[in-house]
């Protein structure tokens, strides 16, 4: 039996959405949210306005980009870019993990594209990015929050290209280095790398995105809740802070709490330092033990802040039995208060799933080793999977 650890992560939050808070947050930081004013007041547009100059700054967007502030989270932010700018060739639809493997269902079964592509692949594997034809519209993850497998740079993506690309980097941004000319739509949320609150979502565009919008009228009705034109022009107060609904102003202040909090660490190069950082820690550790590894079969895919982990040990198991072992150290490290929220997505393989993002401290993610050692072992003496 394997001695328990004496010392425990002082902040337990360890979730890949919504994620950890960052450190020293306090609910008393939000005192000067607007609340009980209207977001289309003029203090209120203001506020929305500077969260997305923010943005633009910390994530060094080009000056001719446009971006929005949307409902309904990243999900909401993704499917607005496919219902407006797709439809007009087919799509090349990139899908190795649970959210993407959502966005090609839409393609096929809502939209209904002909002639779409897609390019499948297992977990813990990356598609064959030589085969993806920029003719067509391209849509895929950056960074697979569910498999801890990311593409490692645009140099895929050629500058001259026909088709649109849509990315959807919401565990990615403010932690990877997004190359800006490769990417007409991006999207991402506030809750992922900024620890930010639920359901608001960020649409990033570029001018070929925005030429699409205003030359081309999608075949299918498109909701109000996702309109970004009006007789083919572009609304534009939607990027000056003029959101489509009703946004939580308590959000908002969350969120510009935050951006204040990563324009100090250096933005987003200071973010995904520190993201890396936490990376490593759990890399080190993967190397030195025999019964885990990465779900990422290559080194270079690995993501620095959705960190997926499978078992080896224990790996003739089946599945049934590898999922409720993972479920009992999740349950155990809980009980014991070390740390939240560690298993894998329902819909991934079985294992173990630890935030490691900016706003993670890299002596949690250090004491949280030696306890999932512990876990392990525990659980396997306890129990018969």
């Amino acid at each position: 039996m394997i001695e328990k650890p004496k010392n425990k992560p002082l902040r337990l939050n360890f979730s890949s959405g919504p994620c950890s808070k960052r450190p020293g947050w306090q609910l008393k930081d939000l005192n000067g949210a607007l609340l009980g004013r209207s977001h289309r007041s003029k203090e209120g547009k203001e506020k929305l306005q500077q969260a997305i100059n923010k943005t633009i700054s910390l994530l060094e967007i080009p000056q001719d980009y446009k971006v929005a502030i949307v409902p309904a989270s990243d999900t909401g932010a993704v499917e607005m870019a496919m219902w407006n700018l797709l439809g007009s060739r087919p799509v090349d639809v990139l899908s190795w993990e649970v959210f993407g493997k959502a966005w090609k269902k839409d393609i096929q079964e809502q939209l209904k594209i002909e002639a779409s592509v897609f390019h499948d692949a297992d977990f813990g594997l990356l598609p064959n990015l030589e085969k993806v034809n920029f003719e067509n519209d391209v849509l895929f993850t950056w960074n697979g929050t569910t498999s801890g497998v990311r593409i490692p740079n645009g140099d895929w993506i050629p500058e001259k290209r026909n088709g649109l690309t849509i990315c959807d980097a919401t565990s990615a941004i403010f932690a990877q280095d997004l190359d800006w000319d490769k990417l007409d739509a991006t999207t991402f949320s506030w809750q992922k790398v900024l620890g930010g609150e639920a359901a608001h979502g960020m649409l990033i565009l570029s001018p070929r995105a925005l030429g699409r919008l205003e030359n081309y009228v999608p075949s299918w009705p498109v909701p109000k809740i996702f309109r970004l034109t009006k007789s083919q022009k572009i609304i534009e107060g939607i990027f000056k802070g003029e959101t489509i609904n009703t946004p939580s102003m308590l959000c908002l202040e969350d969120y510009l709490d935050v951006l204040r909090w990563a324009e100090d660490l250096g933005g987003f190069r200071g973010l995904m330092k520190k993201a890396n950082n936490n990376a490593e820690i759990i890399n080190d550790w993967v190397n030195r033990t025999s019964w885990i590894d990465f779900l990422c079969e290559n080194p270079d895919f690995r993501s620095n802040t959705s960190v997926c982990l499978k078992f080896l040990e224990a790996k003739n198991m089946e599945e049934d039995s590898l999922r409720n072992l993972a479920k009992d150290i999740g349950s155990l490290l809980a009980n014991e208060e070390v740390a939240y929220d560690i298993v894998s997505h329902r819909e991934a393989p079985p294992g173990l799933r630890i935030w490691t993002g900016a706003t993670i401290e890299h002596e949690d993610v250090e004491l949280l080793m030696p306890w999932l050692d512990w876990a392990y072992l525990t659980c396997l003496e306890n129990n018969k999977y």
